[in-house]
């Protein structure tokens, strides 16, 4: 009897050791698998600045009008090509017929009446060589015939101008092109009273398109003359387009104090498949890294809920040269010095499943990676990006190999934008 209790009792003790073993077994599973991790790669980086911009054509010609009218005729449409030269649109000349008519019977009374003013000055001439009319007389003749022929040479002027404005009812495209605006339309009445109203819109060549970006006030200093820039437009999501920088103008535009710069992009467009007023989200490329260490953005962005700037400042970093906690003045990778401020902590999943700090120091980034300079990271390192929700899989990057896939795999690490890096 006392043997059998003693095997029930061994057995019970073999029972609770396994039962505790399994249970910290989990335990510690568990406390691993509660953060989502992305690893740290080797790979290439392109370094560069995005802007939003208008495509519009190199050059654009405003057709307007100097006279008002009605307008009479209407030869082209959008989309039409014209040449230069072409007549766009004619305007009701009856009225501006009319001010030449008057004009020219003007004139000519106004010859008849000079010639005759000019005979009298002859004819006192020869009277005043005689002595029969007195000097004053004599120089009235002659101011009436030179004020005669000055009226005779103001109504010629007023002829020009009234042939002038009789010829600009008639709208003539100033170069070839394709009319890309038409702001009239048959039987409109159009004023040009105080300014000149745009009827047409022509652009010169649209296989030749330019991009107008806003280029942030950080980020001017890194758009160069020449520069490369790769675009994409919402209308051809899958399609890269190609351009370079052709112009940074120096004039500011300052909107909710925030201040911009214009970066004019050259754009080769052969097949038309760009058209003006599309929306251009460009990438200028400013360098390029190959071979560095590669940290996915969304570990920057992602603290312990009980990490401070003042545990931080206490316990300080690891220091990868020993020493306890580091000295931000004496730690060095190489020749690049780790000091506050500019460097950012990152946690490493550690092999306890704990989150450990490290203090590292981040370049160049890109939307989803930065190029880590200095402090203690090396490839295939798992960074913490974020906490797993209940009844949420573990999710980890896979083990690097090839760097073409590196974006993919941040997105599916969670990886995200590093705050103010």
């Amino acid at each position: 009897m006392a043997l059998v209790r003693r095997r029930w009792g061994w057995a019970l003790l073999a029972l609770i050791v396994v039962a505790l073993a399994a249970w910290w077994g989990l335990r510690s599973e568990d406390k691993g698998a509660q953060y989502r991790t992305a690893e740290v790669l080797r790979g290439d980086l392109t370094e560069g600045v995005t802007a939003n911009g208008t495509i519009n054509p190199v050059r654009v010609i405003n057709v307007g009008t100097q006279v008002s009218g009605t307008v009479a005729k209407l030869n082209v449409d959008f989309n039409d090509r014209v040449t230069a030269g072409q007549v766009l649109l004619e305007l009701d000349p009856r009225v501006y017929q009319a001010r030449l008519a008057a004009s020219e019977a003007t004139l000519a009374q106004l010859r008849a009446t000079a010639a005759l003013q000019a005979a009298n000055a002859a004819r006192a001439a020869n009277l005043r060589k005689q002595d029969f009319i007195s000097q004053q007389d004599y120089e009235t003749a002659r101011a009436t015939a030179a004020a005669s022929s000055a009226q005779v040479r103001s109504a010629e002027a007023q002829i020009v101008q009234d042939r002038t404005n009789l010829g600009y009812t008639i709208i003539r495209a100033p170069v070839s092109g394709v009319v890309i605006s038409r702001q009239v339309d048959l039987g409109q009445t159009v004023a040009a009273s105080f300014q000149t109203p745009t009827l047409f819109t022509l652009a010169l060549d649209l296989t030749k398109m330019q991009i107008e970006a806003s280029i942030a006030e950080a980020d001017v200093a890194k758009v160069k003359v020449g520069q490369a820039v790769r675009f994409d437009v919402d209308a051809f999501g899958g399609r890269q387009f190609a351009g370079t920088v052709r112009q940074v103008r120096l004039n500011p535009v300052t909107q909710q104090n925030v201040v911009t710069y214009t970066a004019i992009v050259a754009v080769d467009n052969p097949d038309g498949a760009l058209l003006p007023g599309m929306t251009a989200n460009a990438q200028f490329r400013v360098r390029d890294y190959a071979g560095v260490l590669l940290l996915p953005n969304g570990a920057m962005s992602w603290k312990p809920a009980d990490w401070t700037r003042a545990r931080a400042a206490q316990e300080g970093p690891p220091n990868p040269f020993g020493g306890g906690a580091a000295d931000p003045s004496k730690k060095t990778i190489g020749d690049a010095r780790l000091r506050d401020p500019g460097d950012v902590t990152v946690f490493v999943l550690g092999a306890d499943g704990r989150a450990v700090p490290r203090r590292i120091r981040v370049g160049a980034s890109d939307n989803d990676y930065s190029v880590v300079t200095a402090g203690e990271l090396k490839a295939g390192d798992k960074v913490i990006v974020g906490e797993l929700k209940p009844g949420e899989a573990s999710a980890s990057a896979g083990p690097a190999t090839k760097s073409d896939d590196r974006k993919a795999r941040a997105g599916a690490a969670g990886g995200g934008h590093p705050p103010g890096i």
